[in-house]
């Protein structure tokens, strides 16, 4: 038994190693593939016989224009903040329920439409299907943004909604309002226009996805399971358009998330006996804690395939006192967990790098990566996003990519095989760093393009099924 333990922890090595590379050569080949021969799949995907269904072309006038764009800015000036898994700001919640109902009135009325609040404030809408034998999908979005203060430089208010420049400013207008306000808004204008969708589909709107969803779109997919609810697929936020983003790459590129990364919160945490500073030891909690962080961010040979997994220390806790060497020493570590990898071998990656009795390990929380969904000319949820955005943005090049950060998608994975994340938001090179940051902002053009764009999606579900795929080779 002694003699099999590093035998064992060689393997663990080789299969991270090895796992690592795989996906690693896949990434190339993904972007390889988009540089090349993207254009030539996106031909063969417009080529193919589709299933001819009614289709309502949505033409937005100056007066729908104004109205959706109002709409839109109303939702961004309310600030539906969660601070934490226990505190939000319920009042703004109730006061976007209200504004839900004003300014979907036919959403809201309609007879094809179920509607019910889940766990208070956030929502759970079901739109019936003429063909129940189809297998219905789920649209998913969030209410909730996270805090925003106008003290840290941003240009405009951030729940003033203001406009400069074609753009308007706003906590959320990224993450995740535009979703959330443009899908309802595409279905609105489609129930006006007498619509009757022949693939059911429900929409869920959650009101605490930044804190983890445990209270919104945990309730949602508990009550869709109890009700014995099987879904096609599931299209949340994630991904976007970028365009000038990816180094190397001509021309804008839509990545549809297929999969994203799991994530823990490790402690490390050092105790010793105090001390005075005028008589230090040769080694404090500070000092041993502080190297093993070090060991854990350094890039080494051994650690190689560890980097795929990003690895960032959040807090730093030590001390009471300036003239007392402390007895205590903490750090949080958090890890965004690659799909190559567990939350088991990542935590034995992390035992084995600090190497230090002396050093506590604990799991604060965390959990695997998320299954990779399909992605293939049989993959219905995909190719009808894929479809959806060619159709509007031909020159796009489309292509799977794993989300880097979590989202409440995460909860149905128990309802369906196919979690599928993106929405046709254009980030062009610094808008990554608005996310969650300053100066969040989406161009009217932009929400608008949201809006076509879930308007044709739900169009384009209704098919039966996927065409046969059009073969770019040709018989001599």
């Amino acid at each position: 038994m002694t003699d099999s333990g590093p035998k064992l922890k060689l393997f663990k090595w080789l299969k991270i190693i090895i796992s690592s590379f795989i996906v690693t050569v896949l990434l190339l080949l993904t972007i390889a593939s988009i540089r090349t021969i993207t254009l030539d799949v996106n031909v063969g995907l417009q080529l193919a016989q589709w299933e001819k269904t009614k289709h309502i072309s949505l033409v937005i006038d100056h007066r729908q224009r104004e109205e959706l764009i109002e709409n839109f800015k109303e939702a961004v000036r309310i600030p539906t903040v969660s601070f934490s898994e226990t505190e939000s700001n319920t009042t703004a919640l109730l006061h976007f329920d209200r504004l839900l109902r004003t300014a979907f009135p036919t959403v809201f009325s309609s007879s094809l439409v179920q509607h019910e609040n889940v766990a208070n404030y956030s929502h759970l809408f079901w739109v019936q299907g003429s063909q129940p034998d189809l297998e219905p999908y789920l649209l998913l979005a969030h209410i909730d943004v996270v805090p925003a203060s106008e003290s840290d430089g941003w240009e405009a208010p951030p729940f003033s909604a203001k406009e400069i420049n074609g753009f308007i400013y706003g906590r959320g207008t990224i993450d995740n309002k535009s979703p959330v306000m443009s899908i309802l808004q595409a279905l609105e204008y489609l129930l006006i226009k007498g619509y009757t969708p022949r693939r059911g589909f429900y929409i869920g709107l959650g009101h605490d996805e930044e804190v983890s969803g445990y209270n919104g779109s945990v309730n949602i997919a508990r009550i869709l399971k109890q009700r014995g609810v099987q879904l096609l697929f599931v299209l949340d936020e994630g991904l976007a358009i970028l365009d000038g983003v990816i180094s190397g790459l001509e021309g804008p590129a839509a990545l549809i998330g297929i999969s994203e990364k799991g994530s823990a919160t490790v402690k490390l945490s050092v105790n010793m006996v105090p001390s005075h500073s005028s008589m230090p030891p040769r080694e404090t909690t500070v000092g041993i804690l502080a190297a093993a962080v070090k060991r854990i961010l350094e890039r080494k040979p051994e650690t190689n395939a560890f980097v795929r997994t990003t690895t960032a220390v959040t807090m730093f806790n030590a001390g009471v006192k300036v003239n007392v060497i402390p007895s205590l020493a903490e750090a949080y570590v958090n890890l965004r967990i690659h799909s190559a990898q567990s939350l088991q071998e990542v935590l034995d990656l992390i035992h084995s790098t600090v190497g230090d009795q002396r050093v506590k390990i604990e799991l604060v929380d965390g959990f695997d990566p998320l299954p990779v969904s399909s992605a293939d000319e049989k993959s219905f949820g995909f190719q009808i996003i894929k479809k959806t955005v060619v159709d509007m943005f031909p020159a796009v090049t489309v292509a799977p990519g794993i989300c880097i950060g979590n989202t409440d998608s995460r909860h149905f994975k128990d309802l369906t095989n196919d979690i599928y994340r993106f929405a046709p938001v254009w980030f062009k090179p610094g808008d990554a760093q608005r996310f969650h940051g300053i100066n969040e902002r989406i161009s009217k053009k932009n929400y608008e393009e949201l809006v076509v764009f879930y308007s044709d999606f739900i169009q384009n579900c209704d098919i039966q099924k996927l065409p046969e795929p059009h073969s770019s080779v040709h018989e001599l």
